[in-house]
């Protein structure tokens, strides 16, 4: 089961759209992956649990959580043997841990924690929540988003991860993160 939570080692540069529900994440990550000639990881919870919705009417417990750890992890691998100079996840692990968190009482599976604090990323981009929120089968915290956000703020900062907190209308997100990805690139080229 934990090595289906490993990350596996690459070339790239990872870069993960993290944060609450309905801030952009998905959009960003194809976005720029489509402007850096690259491969992107869709989030795996979003189809594993709209199925679920649509056979059972059920939203996520418990038991779903390592399921999507470990497709997501999959995704993830996958996309990076492939990906050019830098891969996008809309999502990881860490993401994961965070809802297990939030919905389960603080709860969240030992091995998740584990590889979800393991796993390399060059930068986090946090979305924050000035953008609209979109009602869908599978959100649910429309009026506690300022709580999310604090909730996937918080392992950032505890764990000294390298993120920016991305603001304003799509155009300036996806601006700021293009400036940001192109200096890391730069970085890397030259060894710094």
């Amino acid at each position: 089961m934990e090595r289906k939570l490993e990350q596996e080692s690459c070339d790239c540069l990872r870069v993960v759209l993290y944060g609450p529900e309905s801030t952009g994440k998905t959009t960003l990550a194809r976005m720029l992956a489509a402007h850096f000639n690259t491969e992107w990881v869709p989030e795996f919870s979003r189809d594993y649990l709209q199925e679920k919705w649509d056979e059972q009417q059920e939203i996520c417990s418990m038991e779903d959580i390592l399921p999507i750890a470990q497709g997501q992890m999959a995704i993830e691998n996958e996309k990076a043997r492939e990906a050019n100079k830098v891969l996008f996840c809309d999502t990881n692990l860490l993401e994961t841990a965070v809802y297990s968190a939030a919905y389960f009482d603080g709860f969240c599976e030992p091995a998740l924690l584990k590889h979800a604090l393991n796993a390399h990323y060059d930068l986090y981009f946090l979305t924050y929540i000035d953008v609209p929120w979109v009602e869908d089968d599978l959100r649910d915290r429309p009026h506690q988003r300022d709580l999310m956000f604090a909730k996937f703020k918080e392992p950032l900062d505890n764990y000294n991860k390298p993120y920016h907190i991305l603001k304003g209308n799509l155009q300036e997100r996806f601006a700021m993160a293009v400036k940001m990805i192109e200096e890391l690139i730069k970085s890397k080229e030259v060894g710094i």
